[in-house]
């Protein structure tokens, strides 16, 4: 397969709309996505760094949750509300 030949066809959750006793997960898991994104780059050698760097392995992002900016929080949110919203579309139940 070519890559230029990819289609990225995701499962369509847009039918899928969060309870509001998941809403309250989803900062949570935000912030844990974060330190598992986090903690896997400072494993590879990466360090905190004013701007991205490949090469010199450096990231603006390596810092806590609280210190990221909104733009950089709603990607996090944003993953964890697709994973909440296709672990419901696929009919599996969450329960505290």
């Amino acid at each position: 397969m070519k890559v230029e030949s990819y289609m990225p066809k995701p499962i369509d959750t847009t039918d899928i709309e969060l309870p509001d006793e998941l809403k309250m997960l989803v900062e949570q898991m935000s912030e844990n996505v974060h330190e598992v994104w986090a903690k896997t780059r400072i494993k590879q050698g990466w360090t905190y760094g004013l701007e991205r760097s490949d090469k010199l392995k450096t990231h603006p992002c390596l810092v806590p949750y609280n210190e990221l900016s909104e733009e950089e929080k709603e990607y996090d949110r944003n993953t964890s509300i697709s994973t909440l919203k296709l672990i419901l579309k696929l009919g599996f139940k969450i329960s505290k």
